[in-house]
């Protein structure tokens, strides 16, 4: 369901899905959506039957892995992907040596990522003329949701998918 991008056509698929969700539903210019960290950052992509509908990036910034752009199509939402699709970018930063964990949430996604251990840090911000919040998750938290966990094989990265109930 979800991989490290690791080729070209790969690629296209996440700024396709991007461009879908924060271009066109959000209204985010191509210009603040796309900038020069894209060439530099670890790319996931989520397919399902080879259609792609998520996609999300792992950038170092300091100490932390920067969790950024991460995106779920409408029509996949409700389902649980968003919760595998955050732990499975966890799981890779950890795999890269990342102990500790930042993302900038829209507002409405603030208890989304608390599920996931991260906090808030600071007041709301404006970012693409979004409001935003800075999260902080330090060290492997328990999540507050429950899930059932049937291993997968990502090549190297391995990881347990979440089943949300």
């Amino acid at each position: 369901m979800f991989k490290v991008v690791t080729n070209l056509e790969d690629l296209i698929k996440v700024f396709l899905v991007r461009g879908i969700v924060f271009i066109e539903e959000q209204g985010v210019s191509y210009e603040i959506e796309h900038d020069a960290y894209d060439l530099s950052a670890t790319h996931i992509l989520g397919e399902m039957d080879g259609e792609p509908f998520a996609a999300g990036r792992i950038r170092a910034v300091g100490e932390y892995a920067k969790l950024e752009r991460v995106a779920i199509r409408k029509q996949y939402r409700g389902k649980g992907h968003g919760h595998k699709l955050t732990e499975f970018m966890i799981a890779v930063a950890e795999e890269q040596g990342f102990k500790k964990f930042k993302v900038h949430a829209q507002s409405y996604l603030t208890d989304f990522y608390q599920k996931h251990g991260f906090e808030i840090v600071g007041n709301m911000f404006k970012e693409a003329g979004i409001d935003h919040y800075l999260m902080i998750r330090k060290a492997r938290a328990s999540v507050g949701f429950s899930s059932i966990f049937c291993s997968k094989d990502f090549g190297k990265y391995s990881f347990s998918n979440f089943i949300i109930e």
